[in-house]
């Protein structure tokens, strides 16, 4: 079955870098574009990036320029590097992909951005 195991939360101060990763497996991972999402509390769950199984990259506004996708198809993980952070981005983060099994999504990493 498709499993997406996601790592790298922790806590940073404002200003600070995080490194999340997504292990995936069950799929063939090059073939897919793989998002990741961020979830804050008391709010919706919103699409943070995507990168397509080329390398092709998109972002949301508020993290375009601090946030890079990329992807390791040898490995079949995909990574957030997070520079830059604020508070604001302080937010449970979860990996997805689409395949014909449907929407899946990973247990998702806890980012906290405090002084």
């Amino acid at each position: 079955q498709v499993q997406l195991v996601e790592s790298g939360g922790g806590l940073v101060q404002p200003g600070g870098s995080l490194r999340l990763a997504c292990a995936a497996s069950g799929f063939i991972f090059s073939n897919n574009v793989m998002n990741w999402y961020y979830q804050a509390p008391g709010k919706q769950r919103d699409w943070v990036a995507s990168i397509t199984g080329d390398g092709g990259t998109h972002y949301v506004d508020s993290v375009r320029g601090r946030f890079t996708i990329s992807r390791d198809n040898a490995k079949n993980t995909v990574y957030l590097q997070m520079n830059a952070l604020k508070p604001e981005d302080t937010a449970v983060y979860y990996c997805n992909t689409r395949t014909s099994k449907g929407n899946n999504w990973g247990q998702g990493t806890q980012v906290t951005v405090s002084s």
